[in-house]
This record gives structure tokens, sequence and C-alpha cells, in this order.
């Protein structure tokens, strides 16, 4: 097995929750150490080590950190390094500089193993690099309005229907303009004789039976 073939399987299992949580910023994270810890089981099976080192530089007027993760197979002794920059806040309060290169350096190893492990960090809030200074949005999502509960067909009884057809029938009509008749002298539609209550049927069934 060589070093991709082993990076492969650790890439494949490593799951590495976002267990710690900014209560400033309300959002939850994982850090450098997390993912270090998670790792750890998975090298061990697949007999690889993995180094993580930091060097200072400067570009321009910034100071940056450059970590650098690196997986070594013990075996064959090959390695596939990833390396990662952030830069050092100059304002950044509360702390000082030992504390901000520090919090850089953490910053800057995290996505170094990210980008060696393939751990998507797109949806953290530090990927938006906000840092507390605005809250998370969450997704809104429109309530779906209850679907109201399909209308039962009235049904008239059988002897009614048969009355109404039989009429129909011995006056020569056709079923549409039997129902247009009946919905012009109730002054609303029909669609169905069934539409009809018992009422309006037995009135139907003696006023065309009269005429």
């Amino acid at each position: 097995m060589n070093i991709y073939e082993k990076l492969q399987i650790i890439q494949g299992k490593l799951k590495v929750p976002k267990d710690l949580y900014n209560s400033f910023g309300k959002y939850s994270y994982r850090s450098a150490e997390s993912i270090l810890e998670s790792v750890k089981p998975l090298l061990q099976e697949v007999k690889a080590v993995l180094t993580v080192s930091d060097e200072i530089k400067q570009i321009g007027d910034r100071i940056y950190v450059e970590s650098t993760a690196t997986l070594i197979d013990t075996e064959k002794g090959e390695k596939i390094e990833i390396s990662a920059l952030a830069r050092e806040d100059e304002n950044k309060k509360g702390q000082d500089s030992a504390q901000t290169t520090g919090s850089t350096s953490s910053y800057a190893r995290k996505y170094a193993l990210n980008g060696l492990f393939c751990i998507d960090d797109t949806k953290d809030a530090d990927a938006t690099n906000q840092h507390g200074k605005g809250p998370v949005q969450k997704p809104q999502t429109k309530p779906v309005p209850p679907t109201a509960p399909p209308q039962q067909e009235h049904k008239l009884p059988t002897n009614l229907i048969k009355a109404l057809h039989a009429i129909r029938t011995k006056n020569g009509v056709d079923e549409e303009h039997f129902k247009s008749g009946i919905g012009k002298a109730l002054h609303r539609k029909i669609t169905s004789l069934h539409e009809l209550t018992e009422v309006e049927a037995k009135s139907i069934i003696k006023s065309l039976g009269d005429k």
C-alpha cells in the first residue's frame, strides 16, 4: 500500500464533529486539536505518522504563519505535504503578541489539515471570517400550509337519482343540458346530480313530474 492509498483510507474514515461552540458568534466549529485527536487511531491503522510545522513569513508589511501538514508512510518513507497561510491580526484586542501568533497558527494548521484530509469547512463561521463580528443567519424556511382534507361528495339516495334520470330520459334531454337546467333553476353550477340535497331533488322531481 502506497502513501496515496493510505491517505485515501484516512480521508474516507475520518470524522471530525464540530465539538466546540462560540457563544458570542453563536456557531459550532472544530479546531486543529479536534482534527489531530480524531486522526490518531487512523494513523495507527495505516502505519503512518503526521507532523505539523509552522514558519513565519513576511509578505509586504504583513506577517503570516505558514503551517505545513505532512503525512509520512512509516513503511516506505513516502510523504505528502499540504500548506496553508493565515495572517496575523494587527488589532487583535485582548491578546498579546504571543497569543496573536498562537491563534494565527491554530487557524493555519486547521486549514492545512483540512486540505490534507479533505475536511469541508465551507459552512464554518471560520470560513466566512466572521469571528463573532455578526450573527450567523439561519436559512429561512417558509411554513407549509396545511393541506385541506378532500371533500367527500354528497350521495343522494339511489331512488332519487333513478327518478331524476327517468324524468330526463322521458323528456329526451341529455345529461349535460339536464344539469345545466337544474343549475339555472337553483342559481348555481351543477356538475353532478349528487350535489343536490334531498329537498332539492324531491322538489325538482315533483316539479318536472307534474309537468
